[in-house]
């Protein structure tokens, strides 16, 4: 198995994902390293829905496909690559994008991060979901298993969690589509430090020891 720092250079959000089935002991594992990472107050209000059913899946995919043809696709299309990305990388990224969402129930397992409603509920409150999400993230290319975070069907929030058949009180705020990847694990395209990393000053670049 990698070590850490080798796993984060290459854990690529991987977006073209074989139906073949993952076996249980290894989403298992996702899960707990889920729960390992921090939340707010420790409360542990997190909750994780598991989907394998396909006719579920086939439901969500509907709004999930209804965001990328009038939102997501458009934006591509019109918008420049981010640092570190050329044009024809950033359309290659489009294109797994796009075929994600046409086969998005295809993909043999769902972690739908959740949590319960504390007393102020907000958005904000992902602050206690998102470190256990980025740990399931992480653990997964560990083992060799592919996925991305997806947020996308929060944009039809109200449909996609009553096709989820999540209780009142209760709201996801990622879905992690998991399976064996198509392609491989590879170092992630980024822009330099000294171009992002700012040192005291807003604008002042960072000087690393």
């Amino acid at each position: 198995m990698p070590d850490l720092f080798e796993i984060i250079e290459t854990c690529r959000a991987m977006r073209r994902l074989k139906p073949d089935p993952v076996p249980d002991e290894l989403i298992s594992k996702i899960l707990h390293a889920g729960i390992c990472a921090p939340n707010g107050g420790n409360t542990q209000r997190w909750r994780f829905l598991v989907i394998k059913d396909k006719k579920i899946k086939q439901a969500v995919q509907v709004f999930y496909k209804r965001a990328f043809d009038e939102v997501i696709g458009p934006r591509y299309l019109t918008s420049q690559p981010p640092p570190g990305v050329t044009k024809e990388r950033y359309l290659r990224q489009h294109a797994a994008v796009a075929y994600l969402t046409d086969h998005f129930a295809e993909a043999p397992v769902w972690i739908v991060a959740c949590l319960e409603d504390g007393p102020n509920p907000n958005r904000a409150a992902g602050s206690s979901i998102y470190p256990a999400v980025q740990n399931m993230v992480l653990a997964a290319r560990a083992l060799g298993l592919g996925t991305t975070l997806t947020t996308r069907h929060l944009l039809f929030e109200k449909e996609a969690e009553a096709a989820l058949g999540l209780p009142s009180g209760v709201h996801s705020y990622a879905i992690l589509p998991i399976g064996y990847p198509m392609g491989k694990f590879g170092p992630v395209g980024r822009g330099p430090l000294n171009e992002i990393v700012y040192q005291d000053r807003w604008g002042e670049p960072y000087r690393a020891v």
